[in-house]
């Protein structure tokens, strides 16, 4: 894993916009070469020296004229015709009726329901290796924007407005991404991964993502599994196989198996699962996590259950 780039892309999608952006940059460096090196060249070459007169007045060159007229309009139609070009590599059309995957933005966290199998998970999108899949994406409450630098384009979450977006990963690997669009005051924390893995390891994850939860074995897991359907966890969440069948937050079937809390906060271990608990305003101001006002040992009882959902 690594800081995200457009600039090292891993897809088709992302590699023509690379080409795009790589092909306009050299072009705008050569005009301000040339018209840098121009001016300097001019202001030079006809400066005005002690012994001259007032140098001739010249009010108008057609040929001129013409050249940097037509040359400009040349450059723009080459542009748009490789935008145009580019646009339908990123945004193929959409042959099939239904998408791979629906990605809903939330303030300030992202739900992943996966519409084929059933699936569900949080701030994490698994794919396999070099499958293009179809993404639906909607918004849950303001105008987010998904954005994964290496893999595709940016694209915006409409309330009420579906969008599609193609996905593709050609490399496994950890590619991150972000809300590309202001929604609040933990918009910065609004960020996910995207894990490309072989089609057999994405086949056994999702495999493991539609089993229900299993019963916790030991005592302290136990007492946690009743703690959270006492408290207002079960309010908010779900637990597939349990009584807790919520929608409001991030589905915690498989919490455990995640590898970041929060929307990319913190890494998922039972001491910042546990700070989570006890005081999520401390690691996300603003967030719609309410602090339950958890005794030290509630948190411990329910960290223990947490860290059974596999």
């Amino acid at each position: 894993m690594h800081l995200p780039s457009p600039f090292n892309p891993s897809s088709p999608h992302a590699l023509a916009t690379a080409h795009l952006f790589t092909i306009v940059l050299w072009l705008m460096a050569a005009i301000f070469v040339l018209v840098t090196g121009l001016v300097l060249y001019i202001a030079w070459r006809y400066r005005r020296r002690p012994e001259q007169s007032e140098p001739r007045q010249v009010f108008g060159n057609t040929t001129l004229e013409i050249a940097w007229t037509v040359v400009p309009t040349l450059l723009l139609v080459l542009i748009f015709g490789l935008t145009v070009n580019t646009m339908s590599t990123v945004d193929p059309p959409v042959a099939q009726e239904q998408a791979d995957l629906r990605v809903i933005g939330h303030q300030w966290w992202w739900e992943v329901r996966y519409l084929k199998s059933g699936a569900v998970t949080a701030n994490e999108i698994h794919l396999p290796v070099g499958r293009q899949m179809l993404v639906q994406l909607e918004a849950a409450d303001v105008i987010h924007d998904f954005w994964v630098p290496e893999l595709a384009r940016k694209i915006d979450m409409i309330p009420g407005h579906p969008n599609h977006l193609w996905l593709r990963a050609d490399h496994a690997g950890i590619y991150l991404g972000a809300c590309a669009e202001f929604c609040g005051m933990e918009h910065a924390w609004m960020r996910f991964r995207v894990i490309a893995q072989s089609p057999a390891e994405f086949e056994a994850w999702e495999r493991d993502q539609l089993e229900n939860a299993s019963s916790p074995d030991l005592p302290e897991a136990r007492q946690g599994a009743r703690l959270f359907q006492e408290k207002t966890c079960v309010s908010c969440h779900a637990i597939a196989g349990t009584p807790a069948t919520a929608r409001i937050g991030p589905d915690l079937t498989h919490v455990a198996s995640r590898q970041m809390l929060a929307a990319e906060r913190v890494d998922n271990t039972p001491a910042t699962l546990a700070q989570w608990l006890a005081g999520p305003q401390a690691l996300k101001p603003g967030s719609l996590m309410p602090n339950l006002q958890l005794t030290p040992d509630e948190v411990q009882l329910l960290v223990a259950y947490l860290e059974t959902l596999r």
